[in-house]
């Protein structure tokens, strides 16, 4: 009776283990550390089961109602037919699912149980993924969240440091205002997609920054959903009811911040926003009469990072469990037609698409090519 009761542990225990089979945890240093960067010192590292590709791979995106999503969208698609990763991908689809947690993590576990290999996903919400976490270690499918990340440690991420990204934009409109001798007055801050974790920590480091900084700042924020048609309204609107800015802070939809402002006849005061190609035409039109800016792009480009990851792990090599993608900043003073903005492009193209240190460089026109419709 003993020894099958030993038995029946032993049997219980490994099928414990191969029904969570999942990552390893390992040492470091992982593969490729110049494109695949540890967040910091105490990020952990992570390692599958090596296995042969090519692979089958579906990104899950969530709201696609901004011209961002749409870019990324757009770029996912040329880059599974870049020469780089083509011949490691047998099956590339892709799907939007709209705001509804409930539908992406429908989305994500269909495609788990179809056996796809790796999923990447800008997630709708930074928690409540645990249940498709675990079955994706179950069928030992990685899952790759980018952008919008998951606040968990269990799988691999990809992103740019969005807390740094919100404290660099409040510090460089300060750093503008103490040279004009401003040190009080509203400030107003667009903010992103409510619920999302880029929304939330760039606003936490754009108000930690102002919070600290002893001047005598009314903060005033408006939701512009990184649009540029809800921004221009919501900052229009702001403008109407409040008069006057000092300052403005935007984390995206910055077309549509520049216009709003121009329309209204507001004086052009220091901003922020995100690396649209038209923000950065009217920062180097404008900065002489007073439009000075900062420009860090949060790359559509990311969901190429988050696919190179994908197919690394799925080869076996060793991977950051938080991959830190540097943040690509330019200041109205650093601004070069046909260096980082160009004046040949639509407005609202994100400008920043290269990642030398991973050998990926994603060219305006292939990205252009492609629509945004799912690919299923």
């Amino acid at each position: 009776m003993k020894k099958a009761i030993t038995t029946l542990t032993v049997g219980a225990a490994m099928m414990a283990q191969t029904a969570f089979a999942g990552p390893n945890l390992v040492e470091g240093p992982g593969v490729n550390p110049g494109c695949f960067a540890p967040w910091d010192a105490t990020t952990n590292f992570m390692q599958w089961d090596k296995r042969e590709g090519p692979f089958r791979i579906a990104v899950v995106n969530g709201f696609v109602g901004n011209t961002w999503r749409i870019q990324m969208i757009k770029t996912a698609k040329a880059f599974a037919n870049d020469p780089s990763i083509a011949s490691q991908i047998a099956e590339f689809k892709v799907v939007s699912t709209g705001t509804d947690a409930p539908a992406q993590l429908g989305a994500i576990e269909d495609f788990i149980n179809q056996g796809y290999d790796a999923i990447i996903t800008i997630a709708v919400s930074p928690d409540g993924f645990d249940r498709v976490i675990r079955l994706a270690d179950r069928n030992d499918v990685v899952l790759v969240p980018f952008d919008n990340v998951l606040d968990t440690t269990k799988v691999m991420q990809v992103n740019e440091d969005q807390l740094a990204m919100g404290r660099m934009y409040s510090e460089f409109v300060l750093e503008q205002l103490a040279a004009k001798g401003v040190t009080g007055g509203k400030v107003l801050e667009v903010r992103g997609l409510p619920g999302n974790s880029v929304d939330r920590d760039r606003s936490i480091g754009i108000n930690e920054v102002f919070a600290a900084d002893g001047g005598d700042w009314e903060m005033v924020s408006v939701v512009g959903m990184w649009d540029d048609g809800t921004t221009q309204k919501v900052v229009a609107d702001a403008i109407a009811v409040h008069g006057e800015f000092a300052a403005i802070v935007a984390q995206g939809g910055s077309n549509g911040m520049v216009q709003a402002v121009q329309d209204s006849g507001h004086p052009w005061v220091p901003v922020s926003g995100e690396s649209e190609n038209g923000y950065r035409k009217a920062l180097a039109q404008y900065s002489g009469d007073g439009l000075k800016g900062i420009s860090i792009g949060q790359s559509p480009g990311l969901v190429a990072i988050a696919m190179k990851a994908a197919v690394s792990a799925l080869e076996g090599n060793v991977m950051p469990q938080l991959i830190s993608v540097p943040l690509p900043v330019a200041t109205y003073d650093e601004l070069e037609d046909g260096k980082n903005f160009w004046s040949d492009l639509p407005d609202n193209f994100f400008t920043v698409n290269e990642f030398p240190p991973c050998d990926v460089n994603i060219s305006g026109p292939a990205i252009m090519a492609q629509d945004e419709a799912d690919v299923n």
